[in-house]
């Protein structure tokens, strides 16, 4: 059997939150540019919750859709097994995604951090990528020994480590 996946079929992270998806869908709408929230379906008479209160909904950030539910008590909570990784041009933009997605949540190791709503994020700067790829084993494991040292990923340390193993 073979499935067409042209034209009509989208791949799309569901996130289940507690009761707090349209909170959620404002807070990163106004991180990311290019974003926007979508539809959102509001319980009604039918039940099962409130009438009024947002069901599902989807929300757009930097051209990637995103579905969410509130499904109630985090039945199956967040957790580092997935995260959403964002490929950062350079330190301003590292303490951008940084600064804003840490608010209200929690610093983790190794760039990653925990968001308000407990999704879990990656901000890596490309540089990152680039010096523990280098083909100097001992400035690629400098850089390496000093990320794993760092919460917030600094460009600058992470290429003075690189240099001093290098001299």
């Amino acid at each position: 059997m073979t499935i067409s996946t042209t034209g009509s079929t989208t791949i799309a992270p569901c996130l289940w939150f507690d009761d707090d998806l349209e909170d959620a869908a404002r807070f990163y709408t106004g991180i990311f540019p290019n974003s926007s929230i979508g539809h959102l379906t509001r319980y009604n008479a039918a039940g099962p919750g409130e009438p009024g209160r947002v069901m599902a909904g989807e929300f757009t950030l930097d051209g990637l859709t995103f579905r969410g539910i509130n499904g109630g008590p985090a039945e199956f909570g967040f957790s580092e097994a997935i995260s959403f990784s964002i490929a950062c041009r350079d330190q301003s933009e590292v303490d951008y995604y940084w600064d804003a997605l840490v608010d209200g949540g929690q610093e983790s190791v190794c760039g990653w951090l925990k968001d308000r709503f407990g999704v879990s994020w990656q901000i890596v700067p490309t540089r990152l990528y680039e010096l523990v790829s280098d083909p100097d084993p001992a400035r690629a494991r400098a850089a390496t020994e000093a990320m794993l040292r760092m919460r917030r990923i600094v460009v600058a340390e992470l290429e003075a480590a690189a240099d001093a193993a290098a001299g």
